[in-house]
């Protein structure tokens, strides 16, 4: 049931009445004793001693029973849920009508009293004595129908968290990735730092900044679209493992797997290669599965997924040879990988440069059938400008990108580390530019510069926090896994 302009007004009133009845509506502070969880737990280990345990706990009030002179209530906090029960001749006639006329659903109760257990086996605080800790002036998402409408779900998170269980569990599980994640990296002597998020070029991805200016220094800086070359710069600099979890931008189009403002970790190894980075990946994927969930086996819309390394390794080559019959090993230059699919009748938008065709044709035909994790390797040179040739295949670098559940989750590759290549390779990027490519990589003067200092041989991660979070917790849409999704703002707000 929406809410109605009278249900605030009554509220208004009972708001009022308080006040003048010299009652704080909102106090500064409540001392608990035992959080909701505990309570419950502090009960079924010390049930059938003499004394029942007395608890002081607090929460929000999320049903409400009246019967006669005693009441049945629910109130939640962050730990779970516990019935209380006050009674008149417990707290006393006036108490028990205080309660009666100025407590709401949606309202923040303390109470204290002993535990029992009442005749249906609900676990349940005797109250003993009660205070108002902060009155909702707007009633709760109606019980029984919960919170559905998505759009409302995302602008007021607030709502969807307390109306819907699943969301709750599905950001408590982001969290215990996040933390699992560190874990597994500073257990392996990887250092996590920090780089700047307003940068003064943008890079180490294709995709359009976001642009904004600094008014002291009277220039315009851009917000990072990744986290790469000032983290290979701490590589340069003698951190051998580095790793960062953050958020990147990305001034591009919002979809069920792309949000504008989205969390990544990169993480950067001296001395090894995108081989050592894949038997990275599967590992670092397996264990914080196992941590979070309890299993390497994931259920996703619907299909079971196996994250137990090893997992395969497919070239990108073979992948589209089997997809669509287009060996690019044959077919190296734009126009005949063109012909090629115009003789296959391959419905495909048409891009400007062989790795760029190659791309959208992997997308389109192998992709969404990736569902248990596959390794796609060897990428097209014209599309990888920071990674490293493949010795032998010309034209392809040492890059994998990894699958699972038809979902793009991470890209990776032996890094660049030869300047004078480096700078070549921007010069084509940054003649892409200048043809139109939005999506080109800048010329960056002082990467090249970092990189004439001498830069070892190196292996390098990204993947992005939200496609795992989805993928662990079966939700379709990365706006599920985000708290606080962008939308575009009603008019008025």
């Amino acid at each position: 049931m929406p809410e109605t302009s009278d249900q605030r007004e009554q509220r208004l009133e009972k708001l009022t009445a308080l006040r003048a009845a010299g009652v704080e509506p909102y106090p500064a502070r409540f001392s608990c004793t035992h959080s909701v969880a505990q309570a419950l737990h502090v009960f079924t280990s010390s049930e059938g001693s003499a004394e029942s345990p007395v608890v002081r706990t607090a929460g929000r009030i999320m049903s409400i029973r009246v019967m006669g002179k005693a009441s049945f209530a629910h109130i939640m906090d962050g730990s779970g849920r516990i019935q209380i029960y006050i009674r008149q001749d417990e707290v006393g006639e006036q108490a028990y009508e205080f309660f009666l006329k100025m407590f709401d659903l949606g309202d923040f109760i303390g109470v204290e009293g002993p535990l029992f257990r009442t005749r249906t086996g609900e676990i349940t605080i005797r109250v003993q004595s009660f205070q108002m800790l902060a009155k909702a002036l707007r009633p709760l998402p109606e019980k029984w129908h919960g919170l559905t409408d998505v759009e409302l779900r995302y602008r007021q998170r607030y709502l969807d968290l307390l109306a819907n269980e699943r969301v709750r569990r599905t950001f408590i599980t982001r969290t215990r990735i996040v933390s699992a994640i560190r874990r597994f990296l500073d257990e392996r002597g990887f250092l996590e730092v920090e780089t700047p998020i307003l940068q003064p070029i943008y890079g180490g991805a294709a995709a359009r900044p976001f642009v904004t200016h600094h008014n002291a220094l009277d220039c315009d800086f851009y917000l990072r679209i990744s986290d790469e070359l000032y983290l290979k710069r701490l590589i340069i600099g003698g951190l051998e493992r580095v790793y960062e979890i953050g958020r990147d931008f990305r001034n591009e189009g919002i979809s069920t797997k792309h949000n504008p403002e989205f969390t990544q970790i990169e993480v950067y190894q001296a001395y090894a290669d995108y081989h050592e980075m894949m038997r990275l990946t599967e590992e670092l994927w397996s264990t914080v599965a196992h941590e979070v969930l309890g299993t390497t086996t994931i259920t996703y819309q619907g299909h079971e997924i196996n994250l137990t390394p090893p997992w395969r390794r497919w070239p990108m080559r073979e992948a589209i040879k089997e997809a669509t019959g287009i060996d690019i090993a044959i077919h190296t230059d734009l126009e005949s990988l063109r012909q090629q699919i115009q003789e296959r009748r391959l419905e495909l938008d048409i891009k400007p440069t062989w790795g760029k065709q190659i791309e959208e044709l992997f997308k389109e035909y192998v992709e969404p059938n990736l569902i248990q994790p596959t390794f796609i390797l060897d990428y097209p040179l014209d599309i990888s400008p920071l990674a490293k040739k493949k010795p032998d295949a010309p034209g392809l670098v040492e890059r994998f990108e990894f699958f699972i559940g038809g979902l793009e989750c991470g890209n990776a590759f032996s890094e660049l580390n030869d300047p004078l290549e480096q700078r070549e390779r921007f010069e084509m990027q940054w003649q892409q530019l200048q043809e139109g490519d939005a999506e080109a990589h800048p010329m960056d003067e002082d990467w090249i510069r970092a990189m004439e200092y001498g830069m070892p041989p190196t292996g390098g991660l990204g993947f992005g926090i939200d496609r795992m979070t989805m993928l662990f917790t079966d939700n379709p849409s990365i706006r599920e896994v985000i708290l606080f999704p962008a939308l575009k703002p009603k008019s008025g707000e």
